[in-house]
């Protein structure tokens, strides 16, 4: 299994530059993505932009949204081009991890409608495969530029519902799980799976979830104080959040054990502390 760390750009006051230090550093690591965490209403740099400065610093490291909301960023002609570039500028290293999103301010701030975002999705799905396969839009040809990935990036749908497995099966390459411990991403890798089969698609879908991770000095504390503001929209179950971030080198790795033993491909682990030497860390206690 692949194990990759999440930017510290869902933090609240990360200064710019760091962005690219622990890139840099994450990459001398050897670890095998970073990732990126989505939101508008919430003191966090937005995510395209984060992974196109990543890009630029590093040559070897993949790039994972996860999970990127796609409906309140509007047509997907625009989507498909902001992404395209990513992954041009990566030189192919993107991957899009991608839903439909759940929370209503971030809808209400973009003046997207909440309750159509289901359709507003399929119809950005749709684009972005007619946009990444260069068909013409216009009086100059097709929007490019062309993404370095034949096809444009692998896309890994989010979500648990119904829908979010059709339409893995039909634009994705794979799911990804937005949280939840290695018992719920097993449930979730199963549906992936069977539906992989159910549709006739060939090979196997690529599996991959995220946790929170923080080491070090007073770890428990910057988890609670991070994840307890980042999810306090859920009320109570932002302490359980909290209480499941993984606060010691041994639970690092039992836990990576455990999603390695429940077919997960790639496992993401999301900083709660901005320090640099979190990284270091965490590639110690994944044992990179």
């Amino acid at each position: 299994m692949d194990i990759g760390i999440g930017l510290p750009s869902t933090i609240p006051g990360v200064p710019g530059g760091l962005i690219a230090e622990w890139a840099v550093t994450a990459e001398r690591a050897g670890f095998s993505t970073l990732g990126t965490i989505d939101r508008v209403v919430y003191p966090n740099m937005e995510t395209v932009p984060v992974m196109a400065a990543a890009a630029a610093v590093t040559e070897r490291i993949g790039l994972t949204t996860a999970i990127l909301i796609a409906p309140y960023r509007g047509n997907g002609g625009l989507l498909a081009k902001q992404l395209a570039t990513v992954d041009v500028l990566s030189g192919g290293r993107l991957t899009v991890g991608i839903a439909v999103g759940g929370r209503e301010d971030d809808f209400e701030a973009t003046g997207s409608p909440f309750r159509e975002r289901g359709r507003a999705f399929d119809r950005q799905l749709a684009e972005l495969h007619a946009v990444w396969a260069q068909e013409p839009r216009g009086f100059a040809g097709a929007v490019g530029p062309a993404p370095a990935q034949a096809g444009g990036p692998p896309l890994l749908m989010g979500g648990t519902a119904a829908a979010a497995f059709r339409r893995m099966v039909e634009y994705g390459a794979g799911w990804i799980a937005g949280g939840g411990g290695p018992e719920a991403f097993a449930g979730g890798a199963e549906q992936a799976r069977r539906a992989w089969r159910d549709a006739g698609r060939d090979g196997a879908p690529r599996l991959a979830a995220l946790t929170y991770a923080s080491l070090g000095a007073d770890a428990e504390g910057h988890a609670h104080r991070y994840l307890t503001d980042y999810y306090g929209f859920l009320g109570d179950v932002a302490e359980r959040i909290a209480a499941g971030a993984l606060t010691s080198a041994e639970a690092v790795a039992d836990t990576a054990a455990a999603f390695a033993d429940a077919g997960c491909d790639e496992l993401i682990l999301f900083p709660c502390n901005p320090d640099p030497a979190q990284v270091g860390l965490l590639a110690e206690a994944a044992g990179l």
